[in-house]
C-alpha cells in the first residue's frame, strides 16, 4: 500500500500521537522519541563502519529494539494500546554483549576521551545522544506514564556503546585517548 510522505497535519507546530492525540513538537515526549530515532541513525553510521558481522547483526537488533522504543513513545499514554514489547532479555543481551567485549579489553584506568578514528567518534557521539534520549525519558517519566524497561534499555544501552568504541578502538589498532587533568 503505497502512502504519501506529507500530510499537512504538522504545518502548524503539531504532530499526532498513534491512538490520535495531537501534541505540540517541542513537547517532551515528541522530543524523547525524536532523539531515539537521532540515536538509531547514528547507530546506522556505526553499523556501517563495521567490517565484523556480528556487531552488525547485533547492533541491526539493537535498531529494531529503538524503533520498538519509539513505538511506545509514540503512542498515546492515555489509551490502552498494543505496541511493540521490549524484554528484560533485550537488557541482558547488552549486559552480555558487553561482558563478552569487557573480558578481550585492558582494563579502564582513566576516563577515554572520543576519538582516534572516525568509526570510534561515530560510536561515541551515539553513545552521547543515548544518553541524551534517556534524560528525556527520565524527564517524560516524572510527568507521564513510561514503562521503567525502556529507561533500563536505554541505561545499558549507552555504556554497551561506551563499551563497543573501545572494541573498535582495539580492533582498528588505534590507541584510546585517556584524558589526564592539569595538575
Amino acid at each position: 500500500m503505497a502512502f504519501k510522505i506529507y500530510t499537512k497535519t504538522g504545518d502548524k507546530g503539531e504532530t499526532g500521537l498513534f491512538g490520535g492525540k495531537r501534541l505540540p513538537k517541542y513537547h517532551l515526549r515528541i522530543e524523547a522519541y525524536g532523539t531515539v530515532d537521532e540515536l538509531n541513525s547514528y547507530l546506522g553510521l556505526v553499523r556501517d563502519s563495521l567490517s565484523e558481522e556480528a556487531s552488525r547483526d547485533f547492533l541491526k537488533e539493537i535498531q529494531d529494539r529503538l524503533f520498538t522504543i519509539g513505538a511506545n513513545l509514540a503512542s498515546d499514554p492515555d489509551k490502552s494500546m498494543d505496541t511493540p514489547d521490549l524484554l528484560e532479555s533485550d537488557v541482558q543481551a547488552l549486559e552480555q554483549q558487553m561482558d563478552q567485549m569487557d573480558a578481550h579489553l585492558p582494563p579502564l584506568k582513566n576516563f577515554i576521551l572520543p576519538g582516534g578514528h572516525p568509526s570510534v567518534s561515530y560510536c561515541h557521539i551515539a553513545r552521547t545522544v543515548c544518553r541524551r534520549a534517556e534524560r528525556q525519558v527520565v524527564a517524560l517519566a516524572a510527568n507521564e506514564p513510561v514503562e521503567e524497561i525502556l529507561l533500563r534499555y536505554l541505561n545499558r544501552l549507552s555504556d554497551y556503546l561506551f563499551v563497543l568504541s573501545r572494541k573498535m578502538a582495539q580492533d582498528l589498532g588505534v590507541t584510546e585517548v585517556s584524558w589526564h587533568p592539569r595538575k
